[in-house]
């Protein structure tokens, strides 16, 4: 029996509804990682990440398993999730570290640098191939962060280094997704996505606990459900259309990053941050239409 082909206009339909809620996770995600920055104000660092991983964890385990039971938490490569789980938590606990002295949008911009990253770890864990056209994106994303590092320019900051180990971090968690691609649902791959960071987290809560006040408390919950969101609905984006057409939207974290830095934190951001910012842009971009530019001559070859 022949497939139903979606008609033209629901594809359009999907893409749309995909790209608002990719940039509308981006804005949560931003929005999660502001909000950590000014709870880290009184609160101890490891304690909004816990809150951070806590909560996103249980929310996420409160909907799967009101709708299928709690299959989801079986997962068919456990050591794999652990590994990604940890470089998660990483990314998380250095950023965090990081935007306690230096600005969220810089420190958002050269963790993006990672999707540039992923291209040389794939091509040594995943055994994909490297170009030319590769090589020269990950050069050019270099540059772009050595452009907002400035090394030897200003104060040195061990918070620039910080954000520089979350970028490899994220970049590793990037590659371990692709690895489970086909082995794991994606249910159970989002609830072991802060699983494992939750438990660590909790199990060292009485080493730096510090009670909440009755606001914070609720502040610390927003934080959770912020992640729990802006992942929901990035699963959900990447269901209507095709990780290749949505991938440069995701680009919209740097801005909403921008946006909350100069709005709530009165930062100041120079000339460097904005062109380092469009080079490492630029150089994801760049390797996103390399990429679709060898899908489509696959595709003709083919026919």
């Amino acid at each position: 029996m022949p497939q139903t082909v979606p008609p033209p206009e629901a594809k359009v339909q999907h893409l749309f509804w995909g790209i608002i809620s990719t940039i509308l996770a981006c804005f949560l995600l931003a929005i999660m990682d502001g909000l950590g920055k000014w709870l880290m104000g009184d609160l101890p660092m490891p304690e909004v990440v816990w809150a951070r991983y806590f909560f996103h964890t249980l929310i996420v385990a409160i909907l799967f398993s009101s709708r299928s039971g709690f299959t989801f938490v079986r997962a068919n490569r456990p050591g794999i999730q652990l590994i990604r789980a940890i470089c998660l938590m990483g990314v998380t606990l250095s950023l965090y570290s990081a935007i306690q002295t230096i600005s969220l949008a810089d420190a958002t911009s050269i963790v993006f640098f990672a999707p540039v990253l992923v291209t040389l770890l794939a091509g040594w864990f995943l055994k994909e191939k490297v170009g030319a056209t590769e090589w020269s994106a990950v050069g050019i994303g270099f540059i772009g962060v050595l452009l907002i590092v400035r090394p030897g320019f200003r104060d040195p900051d061990p918070a620039l280094l910080l954000a520089c180990l979350a970028a490899v971090c994220l970049a590793f968690y990037f590659v371990l997704t692709r690895a489970l691609k086909g082995h794991d649902s994606e249910q159970t791959t989002l609830f072991h996505t802060t699983f494992a960071g939750a438990v660590i987290l909790t199990l060292s809560l009485p080493i730096w606990w510090q009670q909440p006040s009755p606001i914070q408390w609720v502040y610390l919950v927003v934080t959770g459900a912020l992640g729990a969101s802006g992942h929901f609905l990035l699963v959900k984006a990447f269901h209507m259309a095709s990780a290749s057409l949505l991938s440069p939207y995701l680009n919209a974290q740097i801005v909403a990053a921008a946006l909350i830095s100069v709005i709530f934190f009165d930062d100041l951001l120079d000339w460097p941050f904005y062109v380092g910012s469009v080079l490492i842009v630029g150089a994801g971009l760049m390797i996103w239409l390399h990429q679709r530019l060898l899908a489509s001559l696959s595709a003709r070859n083919s026919r």
